[in-house]
C-alpha cells in the first residue's frame, strides 16, 4: 500500500458517528471563523478581484458566494472566491503546529460542495474533520522543512480541500487515493510572497480551488502516481517532508482539529498573538503609562531578529510585525481587531513604542520541531527601571487552553455586520451554526448570507 491509499482507507471507513463530539463542535467553530473573517475581507482589493474574475467566468450554479446578493457559481469557483475573502483578512484560523489556514479550506470546500450534493450539515462536519486531520498531518510531517526550503503553507492545505470534497462526493477509497495523489502534485506557493503581499490569499484560493478539481477528477477516473507523496523527488522529498512515519501513525487516536486548531481572536498572523498577549499583560500588571517605557524585549525561539515592517503601513504589513503587535499591546493593553485600522496604524505612541522594541538574540531552545507552541515572553523596561514580564505558550482561542464560543460569537457578532448583512440575518446564521449538526441541507445557511 501506497501513504495516500493507507490514508484514504482510513478516511473512508470513518463515519462521523466515529467522531468525538469535541471535533465536530471545533468544525462548527471553524466555519462560524471562516464567515466572520470572509466578511471582513469581502470588499479587500485582492477579494473583489478573484470575484469579478469567477463571475466572468460563469458557469453551473452549484455554489453560494458568501455575501454577494446570493450570486451562485461552480463549487470549485465558489470555494476558490470564499476562500480568499477569508484568508484576505488575515482573521481566520491556523494549525498551531506551523499556522497553515486549514479551517478556512475546509470549510470552503466542504459547504460548496454541500451544495451542489445535497449534504446535510453532520455529513458536512464528517468532512471538514477529515479533510483537517489529513492536512494537518502532512504539514505536520513537512515541518520545519517546507518553511525552510521557502514553500507556503497552501501545499499542504490543499489536502484539506481534497478529502472534504471528496468526503462529500462519496469518493471510494480508490478515488480518493487518487484524489489525494492529484492534490500532492496540483500546487505550488512561495512563503516570501505570502509574508510581503496579498499572494497570501491568492494561496488559500488556489488550494481550495485546486483541492475541488482533485475530487472531481478523481471522481471521473482520473488515475495518478499512487505513491507521490513517498517517492524519491516525490512530493515530500521535494517539500523538505522528514517524518513521513507520522502521517499514517495512531490515525483515529487523537484529531488535529481538536488538539491544534486556533481560531484568531485578533487580526493578523497567529505566530505573533502570543506575544501580543504577553505584552498586554505585562502592561497591565505593571500599569505601564507608555511615555514611561524605556525598553522592551522579546523572547521567543521563533524570533532572531524581528520579521516583517518595523512600521506596518497597511493591513499586509500589521499581519506580518511582531512590532506593531507588541507596541499597540502596551499602548492600549490589548489588541483587538480595532488595530487593523488605519488610525491606530498611524497612532503615534504605537509608533514610538515599536522603536523601542529589540530580540533576545538568545532564546531558550524549544524541546520540539514546533515553535508555535512554545509562545514568547516580553519584557517591559520602565525608565525608572522596574520590569514587568509575562509569558504565553498559547493564545487565547487555541485548542490548547480550549475555545469558548462566548469568544467565536463575539468574533462573529463583530466582523460580519462588515459584511452589510442585517442584524436578524447575522443572529440566524450564527444560530444555524451551533445547531449546524440539524442542518438538513446547506441553503438553510447559506440563504442567510446574501
Amino acid at each position: 500500500m501506497s501513504i495516500a491509499g493507507d490514508l484514504a482507507a482510513f478516511l473512508v471507513k470513518t463515519k462521523v458517528g466515529d467522531l468525538p463530539a469535541l471535533a465536530l463542535e471545533r468544525a462548527r467553530m471553524a466555519i462560524a471563523s471562516t464567515l466572520a473573517s470572509a466578511a471582513m475581507g469581502a470588499d479587500i482589493v485582492s477579494s473583489r478581484i478573484i470575484r469579478e474574475l469567477a463571475t466572468e467566468r460563469g458557469g453551473s450554479p452549484e455554489a453560494t458566494v458568501w455575501f454577494d446578493g446570493g450570486r451562485r457559481l461552480p463549487v470549485a469557483d465558489t470555494s476558490r472566491v470564499n476562500a480568499v475573502m477569508s484568508d484576505a483578512a488575515a482573521s481566520d484560523d491556523s494549525d498551531l503546529r506551523s499556522i497553515a489556514h486549514i479551517g478556512t479550506i475546509v470549510s470552503t470546500t466542504a459547504i460548496a460542495m454541500a451544495e451542489r450534493t445535497g449534504a446535510g450539515g453532520r455529513d458536512v462536519l464528517r468532512a471538514m474533520v477529515l479533510g483537517y486531520e489529513l492536512a494537518g498531518r502532512i504539514d505536520e510531517a513537512l515541518t520545519p522543512g517546507r518553511n525552510e526550503r521557502g514553500f507556503h503553507g497552501s501545499i499542504s492545505t490543499i489536502f484539506g480541500g481534497a478529502v472534504a470534497a471528496g468526503s462529500l462526493l462519496g469518493l471510494t477509497q480508490a478515488q480518493m487515493t487518487q484524489a489525494i495523489a492529484l492534490a500532492a502534485t496540483s500546487i505550488g506557493g512561495l512563503m516570501v510572497a505570502a509574508n510581503t503581499s496579498v499572494a497570501r490569499e491568492y494561496h488559500a484560493g488556489l488550494s481550495a480551488m485546486l483541492g475541488v478539481h482533485a475530487a472531481l477528477a478523481a471522481q471521473k477516473g482520473f488515475v495518478a502516481e499512487e505513491t507521490v507523496l513517498e517517492l524519491p523527488r516525490g512530493f515530500f522529498s521535494a517539500y523538505g517532508g522528514a517524518h513521513l512515519d507520522d502521517v499514517t501513525k495512531d490515525l483515529g487516536k487523537e484529531w488535529d482539529i481538536a488538539t491544534n486548531m486556533a481560531i484568531k481572536l485578533v487580526p493578523g498572523g497567529h505566530p505573533h498573538h502570543a506575544a501580543a498577549e504577553a505584552a498586554a499583560n505585562a502592561a497591565i500588571a505593571g500599569s505601564v503609562n507608555p511615555a514611561g517605557v524605556a525598553s522592551v524585549v522579546l523572547s521567543s525561539g521563533k524570533y532572531r531578529t524581528l520579521p516583517g515592517p518595523r512600521h506596518p503601513t497597511d493591513l499586509i504589513g500589521v499581519a506580518h510585525s511582531p512590532p506593531y503587535f507588541i507596541a499597540a499591546a502596551i499602548a492600549d493593553r490589548g489588541y483587538g481587531w480595532i488595530h487593523a485600522s488605519p488610525e491606530k496604524v498611524a497612532d503615534p505612541a504605537i509608533a514610538r513604542l515599536i522603536d523601542k522594541i529589540t530580540v533576545d538574540p538568545n532564546p531558550p531552545p524549544y524541546p520540539d520541531r514546533f515553535p508555535h507552541h512554545h509562545g514568547a515572553t516580553v519584557t517591559i523596561t520602565l525608565n525608572d527601571g522596574r520590569r514587568f514580564a509575562d509569558h504565553v505558550d498559547f493564545p487565547r482561542g487555541s485548542a490548547p487552553r480550549g475555545i469558548d464560543w462566548a469568544d467565536v460569537d463575539a468574533k462573529y457578532r463583530r466582523l460580519v455586520p462588515l459584511s452589510g448583512l442585517s442584524p436578524d440575518k447575522i443572529e440566524a446564521s450564527l444560530a444555524v451554526i451551533h445547531g449546524f449538526e440539524r442542518v438538513g441541507k446547506m441553503p438553510e445557511l447559506t440563504r442567510l448570507l446574501r
